[in-house]
């Protein structure tokens, strides 16, 4: 498996483990802000030209992916003068005590940690297999949400997965993304985009941003950057970055130079054995394959995704009620039978397929036919 996207180059892949050896012979950490070294500031380079957008950017490196967002937030907030962030339905951001408030789920992720942190304010996600509206219209409610609860001149962000990873693998219908863009543009707002899951070209694209060409103001990346070394950054306008006085973003291990010399791996991997390319071709494996599979079942509302970030949304007869126990039930069939898949989703009634983007066809297809088999049996 990938770890839930991260080792999209494969596990101990040699673009990553080599120069790490060579890292680690050299030294393990001096912390940046105190001695700097030459690969965090490679990183960075390779994040201002992989991420959408031609402006001027800078990146700050971190540790996870919650932390990226929580200094995320920071940014905005700073940069704009505001306080309040808006997140969405069936949102996920991690599990800080700022990123439990953007989170839109309480079980697990936030049942018994409040209070949390405030001026966090929730709208609605595009979600086409349920709401059956094009992108622009379920912008425009979501928007006429925020105007007439908060008042955009209040609003520092607009936080949003391109795709929503935990909350289901939603993608919202074509132009939905533009229109929030576009909004926030009009109105000082700056876009975060939260590609710490879809980032690095698990969708197919190296972010998933790109697939409608939105430029957010700032991103948050992690999981897939490092080949399985922790590491995250947040990259934006440099108007923007610059806002933020010395000393006030970093830590002790952020950008830390063995997960540096990782990322730096990773990178030429996914560029040079074009990963985007290889996801799509996973997507175009598996996606006809289930589509087809669960046509005539009754119990599947959607098969769904982009790259290779996938999944399959499971109902009860007749209806579109959600199905958690027969997708918990398919899952464990799978893992008994030595394929591992999650199950997702505010309903928890989402089964997600992230492989590594290295993954052979052959290895797919196998996994994807015991995948089938337990579908069959647990839905007869």
């Amino acid at each position: 498996g990938s770890g839930i996207a991260v080792t999209n180059v494969g596990n101990a892949a040699p673009e990553v483990v080599e120069p790490v050896h060579r890292q680690a012979d050299a030294f393990t950490h001096t912390c940046f802000m105190v001695t700097p070294y030459e690969n965090y500031l490679e990183v960075c380079e390779e994040l201002a030209g992989l991420t959408p957008g031609e402006h001027a950017k800078r990146t700050a490196l971190f540790n996870s992916g919650a932390e990226a967002v929580e200094n995320a937030v920071k940014i905005a907030r700073r940069a704009t003068g505001r306080q309040s962030v808006v997140a969405f339905d069936h949102a996920y951001h991690g599990r800080t005590n700022l990123t439990m408030a953007l989170t839109a789920k309480s079980k697990p992720y936030k049942h018994g940690f409040g209070p949390f942190a405030p001026e966090v304010y929730r709208a609605p996600m595009s979600y086409p297999a349920r709401d059956g509206r094009d992108g622009a219209e379920s912008a425009r409610e979501a928007l006429e949400r925020i105007d007439k609860q908060l008042g955009a001149d209040t609003v520092a962000a607009v936080l949003i997965e391109p795709v929503q990873g935990e909350g289901g693998f939603i993608e919202p219908a074509p132009g939905f993304l533009p229109e929030l863009a576009a909004w926030c543009a009009d109105n000082g707002v700056l876009l975060i985009a939260d590609e710490i899951q879809t980032g690095f070209c698990r969708t197919g694209a190296w972010f998933a941003c790109d697939h409608e060409g939105v430029v957010p103001d700032l991103i948050t990346t992690a999981k897939g950057i490092a080949g399985g070394l922790p590491l995250a950054a947040v990259t934006g306008r440099a108007e923007v970055m610059d806002a933020i006085p010395p000393g006030s973003l970093g830590g002790t291990y952020g950008g830390n130079p063995l997960a540096c010399a990782a990322a730096l791996g990773a990178i030429r991997a996914m560029r040079e054995q074009d990963l985007a390319a290889a996801a799509c071709g996973i997507e175009n494996l598996v996606l006809p394959r289930l589509r087809a599979f669960a046509a005539d079942s009754g119990r599947v509302l959607e098969v769904r995704g982009r790259g290779a970030m996938l999944a399959i949304e499971f109902v009860r007869p007749g209806g579109t009620e959600p199905d958690p126990e027969l997708t918990a039930a398919i899952a464990k069939t799978c893992h008994a039978r030595g394929v591992v898949v999650l199950t997702c989703g505010t309903y928890g009634n989402v089964i997600r397929l992230l492989p590594p983007l290295v993954i052979g066809h052959d290895l797919l297809g196998e996994g994807i036919g015991v995948l089938e088999e337990a579908i069959a049996e647990r839905t007869r």
